[in-house]
């Protein structure tokens, strides 16, 4: 999925409570993608670079290892434990947005092209998924967050209105 929808759907998910939970979901949300690719694109776009899908053979080694840490599931597993136990349970939930990006990737990244590793240390197991630039993916995920968007504001509103 790409990493403006993982962000919305984070925020949508976990922080409609109030704005600074929204943009730590977001965050959270965008996170995997962001500590992955981040270097790459900044130092790739310095260089003079293309913009697009990389090739494989061009991307360093060590984006495969951090996208392997990032999206996780027994990774974030331990994070979530290590802040769950030192008291920080609201902000714990909010980075549930970091395993909602993890499960929004597994059907929604194709083998050839950084297949989600989601046992991540414990095995190599993927899916071979669907690319979510596919108008079969890609179009249903822009309904869906619009629509979701759409409830939010008018429940919003709504309870708002009641006040």
């Amino acid at each position: 999925m790409d990493i403006i929808s993982h962000g919305l759907y984070g925020g949508v998910a976990f922080g409609r409570m109030r704005r600074r939970d929204y943009v730590t979901a977001f965050l959270f949300g965008i996170g995997p993608d962001l500590l992955a690719f981040a270097p790459f694109f900044i130092i790739n776009l310095v260089s003079g670079g293309t913009m697009g899908r990389p090739s494989l053979e061009t991307i360093p080694p060590y984006i495969f290892t951090v996208y392997g840490i990032t999206h996780s599931f027994v990774v974030y597993a331990v994070f979530f434990v290590f802040l769950w136990f030192l008291g920080k349970k609201h902000f714990a939930k909010l980075t549930l947005a970091w395993p909602l990006h993890i499960l929004v990737d597994i059907p929604t990244h194709e083998a050839t092209f950084f297949p989600t590793p989601f046992l991540w240390p414990i095995s190599d197991f993927h899916i071979n998924g669907i690319s979510w630039v596919q108008p079969i993916i890609f179009i249903p995920n822009v309904i869906l967050i619009l629509s979701l968007y759409v409830y939010w504001y008018i429940r919003r509103r709504k309870t708002r209105d009641q006040r």
